[in-house]
Parts: C-alpha cells; structure tokens; sequence
C-alpha cells in the first residue's frame, strides 16, 4: 500500500500574515506537522503543496518535498482543500505510481501525534468508510446552545430545555490536524462527511484550531504546557 501526505500551505494567509513559516515555540509553524509526518513512518512521501517560494524553502529543509508550486487559481482564499488535494495527487502520479491513501495534514498543527496519524490509518483501513477524520468532543452539549435574540438570550433548540446533558448525544468538531482519504475517494466526486467517513476522536487539550492571533496565542500557552506534562 502506498501512502503520501500532502500538506497545503499557502502563501496569502490574511489574519495571521505568514502563519505557515511564522514561529512557533522556536520552529515555523509547518515544520510541527512535517516532523510528525516524518516520524510516524507511514509515508512513502511527504509533499508540500504552496505558491509561495519562501515556504518551499522551509518546508524542503524541514524535510519535505516540494515537487511542483501550485498553480495560483488554488492559492486564493475562495479555493477548497480537496481541489487542492486533488491536484496534489495529479501531479505526482504524473511521475510516479499512484498512491493508495492520501492524509491530508493542515499546515497549522503543531498538536499532530504520529500515533493519532496511525491511529485514523488503522481506523480506515479496516472500515468500507472513504475518509477518516481528526475530530474532538464539544466541551458542553451543542443541543443546550443559547443564541441571543432581540437582546434576549434562548435555547437555540427549546425542546431541550428540560433534557440532562448526559442525555444529549456527544457532538464532535473537526480538529484540523488531518484526513485520511483513499485516493480514489479524493479523486471522486465522494466529499469527506457526505460519504462514509469515520472519526478519530482526539483528547480535546491537543486540539486548538490557529485563525486569529487569539487563537496563536492560547496555541503558544497549550504548547508550553504540554511540553512540561510530556517532558
């Protein structure tokens, strides 16, 4: 079974100017995802998909290969990642044999374990599922959401007003650290969560999704203090 990862990152972050090489805990930012990548031992490759030249550079002495700069009309904030993926896959099976599963790696993921990475591997492997995603619990019940309403606040849902909360069915979010795919499945018209996709359920403290500088900052504070419980 060939196996690649494919890590976008582009160049025109907006919230976070440069986020994908900006540092993180003494390293760019894309080099946490491509070192997990690497050491997890799962890959036949490990590729960079970017329009930006700097970020090549930092990606390929981080150890990744950058085979090709993607093309612009995949740069821009309106492009999908699995347009993106999808691409990626054309382009290296233009010069080599196909890949059998694709893992899709956000760039922004300095959380990434090579075990969860096995872990959602093992996961598709052995299910009829297309896809296999990284996803974490909601802390609180989504069904007991309030929502502010002419200055008032409600239950967004108020048939559950009276219901307990270990009544409520467990709700997840994506964690955006990566998706397994097969190839086939990417290449397809079959999207992730409108096909068979299953879960990997990651502990909800190495999940921090990195949008705004807020975000950056609490990523920062949670790294420190992962690395003193790891050490």
């Amino acid at each position: 079974m060939k196996t690649v990862a494919i890590i976008p990152a582009r160049g025109g972050s907006k919230r976070i100017p440069r986020k994908n090489i900006r540092p993180f805990r003494g390293q760019p930012m894309i080099s946490w995802a491509i070192r997990e990548a690497l050491s997890s031992g799962l890959f036949d490759r490990v590729v960079v998909t970017t329009d930006d030249a700097e970020i090549a550079e930092v990606a390929r002495a981080s150890g990744a290969e950058v085979p090709f700069l993607r093309q612009t009309d995949l740069a821009n904030d309106h492009a999908g990642l699995t347009e993106v993926v999808q691409d990626a896959i054309r382009q290296l099976s233009l010069s080599i044999t196909p890949p059998d599963m694709v893992c899709l790696i956000y760039a922004t993921a300095p959380f990434l374990r090579a075990a969860d990475l096995r872990d959602g591997l093992d996961r598709l492997t052995a299910s009829d599922a297309d896809y296999a995603i990284s996803v974490a619990s909601f802390p609180a019940p989504v069904e007991r959401a309030l929502v502010e309403t002419d200055g008032h606040l409600t239950m967004m849902n108020q048939d559950n007003l009276f219901l307990r909360s270990q009544d409520l069915r467990e709700a997840y979010h994506d964690a955006a650290q990566f998706v397994w795919g097969t190839a086939e499945a990417w290449l397809s018209d079959r999207r992730a969560l409108r096909s068979p996709t299953i879960p990997v359920v990651l502990p909800r403290q190495r999940v921090q999704d990195i949008d705004t500088p807020e975000d950056w900052a609490f990523a920062e504070l949670l790294a420190k203090v992962l690395e003193e419980v790891e050490a």
